[in-house]
């Protein structure tokens, strides 16, 4: 086991389980307690976890968003999947407003090497299609970033989209079902949310099986407002009919 093996693991069994020992993790990983605990240091230092003396806790508290160094371990094949799913629906030539999160990163670096034009609404993104330029042609939002994913919010982001149209808005997701539609869990990044549902001529929600079936504290969309879901095979099958049912197109890969 390698250590972002490791480190995916330890992450996963401290927030299944609310916390964990070092010994706890050391005998899961089977690495002595002097690398956990430098595991343990490490992830805390990214924001995926609390250390305490002995172990560690975890920072996701009920109806929270999980932290984006969390984030960015989970489901990272499937979400390089439907990154590569995204943009087969994606034509050269297009403009593509593209959401935060870390489906959407994996997004930007496939379109960074197509003829589009992409204004990404995150500064990891930024600097994904900005530091080693391709094909693609950047454009730069304002906005205010949040910390440490760097999702940028407020009016200035606000203005920057409500200024231009776009032929498709790629939209990560924090939670989706077919009973309540799109949901977020910051106010702030719902507005944005809808914001770019009223700035593109359709809506592509990138959603890895995970998430669908949750509902979070902000209403972005209901279902019907939806016009492609794409997600990976391991989405429940009554949710997808459902969405499939209200007139979402529905891709599976």
């Amino acid at each position: 086991m390698n250590t972002a093996e490791r480190h995916t693991l330890i992450a996963e069994a401290v927030r299944d389980a609310g916390s964990a020992t070092v010994q706890e993790l050391a005998a899961l990983t089977g690495a002595s307690e002097m690398t956990v605990r430098r595991d343990l240091d490490a992830l805390a230092a990214q924001g995926a976890l609390e250390r305490f003396r002995g172990g560690a806790r975890t920072l996701l508290l009920r109806g929270e968003e999980p932290p984006f160094a969390l984030r960015a371990r989970e489901a990272v094949e499937a979400k390089r999947r439907i990154a590569a799913g995204v943009c087969a629906l994606i034509a050269d030539g297009e403009t593509v407003l593209l959401d935060s999160g870390t489906t959407c990163l994996e997004v930007a670096r496939l379109l960074r090497e197509r003829p589009v034009t992409v204004m990404p609404l995150s500064l990891p993104a930024v600097h994904v299609l900005g530091d080693a330029p391709g094909a693609a042609t950047l454009l730069v939002p304002g906005g205010r970033p949040r910390p440490v994913e760097g999702a940028l919010t407020g009016p200035l982001a606000l203005a920057s989209i409500n200024a231009l149209r776009f032929d498709t808005a790629v939209l990560g997701c924090c939670a989706l079902s077919a009973a309540d539609g799109l949901t977020a869990y910051d106010l702030d990044d719902a507005t944005v949310k809808k914001a770019m549902i009223a700035a593109a001529r359709r809506t592509l929600v990138v959603a890895d099986g995970g998430k669908l079936g949750r509902t979070a504290f902000a209403r972005v969309a209901p279902a019907a407002g939806l016009h492609t879901l794409v997600t990976d095979a391991g989405a429940p099958a009554d949710e997808l009919a459902a969405f499939a049912a209200a007139g979402t197109t529905v891709v599976s890969v």
